[in-house]
């Protein structure tokens, strides 16, 4: 009986060891869902790779659609597109072209600023409207020059860094900003052909560029926190934008995830932003239904109009709400006819051409750039009446 009784007692504590151990296990990998890069893995195995060949150029514009506007401006008899065109020509002008570049860009939050964090977003912008130039006149210089900005980025810059204060995350929105403008240039400059001729960027620097991208990527871009708002919308779209250039499924289907996910949360039923309410100005809002309307078209372009027509065209809805913005007709007033107009809105309008839309994107027509330069521009000239994309 004893030996028995020492033999239950052992089994006892045998088994509440194992229920101690499993409970452990369980917490630990519960703890490790939480981490980015076990998130990553998440939305990895739960969504397969939709796309597996990929339209190029694909980044918000297509060789057809360069090939339209290009046409229209360049036979002389369009001065709507000529005038938007313009709006390429003037930000060139009023933006020198770069004469060194960071290997640290330096950054803050809530508008800190420092000239690292300036120059990048500056370079962003002038890399993609010199490549909209070189495609609508062909002349290599211009290829030549937005390479050189893309080049200097890639070789020089190594990491992020961030002013005492700020949001110490703030790398990650900065690098779903400028990322994806980058990107767009490098996607023309890498399979567009002008007047039938490549652009002439070097293997070895497409090589050195992917690395850039990917750096980014991982390290910033990846680690976006759950804010439900613009940080995540501009995520969703910059990690949309490296997968097409890279051709990866992943990364693309990943940033699709995001998008997808948190267009429902930012963007109510109605169509309200809670958004505008909550940040004193006319932007923040905008920064999501920019992202929104960019993601969507980077998907369009690839074949699915679903982003577009989600939740029953809930992005749609969104521009309704910018609309009763604009019109003091949203529970707060943050907006007037003089507030800017992102370029979101146009690519929305050539998609679901509504009457809110349209008195939107005629509030600043052509719509040029965003004065922050947080996204690309010139839309008023890459998509308005646009049917080749």
């Amino acid at each position: 009986m004893r030996k028995n009784g020492k033999t239950l007692y052992a089994g006892i504590a045998l088994l509440a060891l194992s229920t101690l151990l499993l409970k452990c296990k369980k917490q630990e990998e519960s703890a490790q869902v939480q981490t980015p890069s076990a998130k990553e893995e998440t939305t990895v195995n739960m969504a397969a790779a939709a796309i597996t060949t990929f339209v190029h150029p694909g980044i918000l514009n297509t060789q057809a659609s360069l090939d339209q506007v290009a046409a229209e401006v360049n036979g002389g008899n369009d001065p709507v597109r000529l005038a938007a065109y313009n709006k390429v020509l003037d930000y060139i002008n009023q933006n020198a072209l770069p004469t060194k570049f960071f290997a640290t860009v330096t950054v803050g939050s809530n508008g800190a600023t420092t000239e690292s964090k300036s120059q990048i977003r500056k370079d962003a912008i002038l890399a993609y409207a010199l490549a909209l130039r070189w495609a609508k006149t062909g002349t290599i210089t211009y290829a030549q020059q937005a390479i050189a900005i893309l080049n200097g980025w890639s070789y020089t810059f190594k990491n992020y860094a961030v002013l005492s204060g700020s949001n110490p995350l703030q790398p990650s929105l900065e690098a779903s900003w400028t990322t994806p403008s980058f990107v767009a240039a490098a996607e023309i400059l890498r399979y567009y052909k002008a007047f039938g001729n490549a652009s002439g960027w070097s293997d070895a620097d497409i090589n050195q560029f992917k690395t850039y991208i990917v750096l980014v990527k991982n390290n910033y871009i990846n680690v976006t926190p759950e804010y439900n708002n613009n940080w995540n919308a501009s995520a969703g779209y910059a990690r949309m934008s490296i997968g097409i250039f890279l051709d990866d499924a992943t990364a693309y289907q990943n940033g699709y995830n995001i998008i997808q996910s948190h267009l429902p949360i930012i963007i109510a039923p109605d169509g309200t932003i809670g958004e505008y309410c909550d940040r004193d100005d006319c932007v923040h809002y905008q920064y999501s239904l920019t992202a929104f309307a960019y993601a969507a078209e980077l998907a369009r372009i690839q074949g699915d109009n679903s982003l577009f027509t989600y939740n029953s065209n809930l992005l749609s809805k969104g521009y309704d709400y910018m609309q009763k913005a604009y019109n003091h007709q949203a529970g707060c007033d943050r907006c007037s006819s003089s507030s800017p107009v992102f370029p979101g809105t146009e690519v929305a309008y050539n998609y679901y051409k509504s009457a809110n839309l349209k008195s939107l994107r005629e509030l600043q027509d052509p719509l040029g750039w965003p004065n922050d330069r947080t996204f690309l521009g010139f839309t008023s000239y890459t998509h308005f009446n646009v049917a080749g994309l």
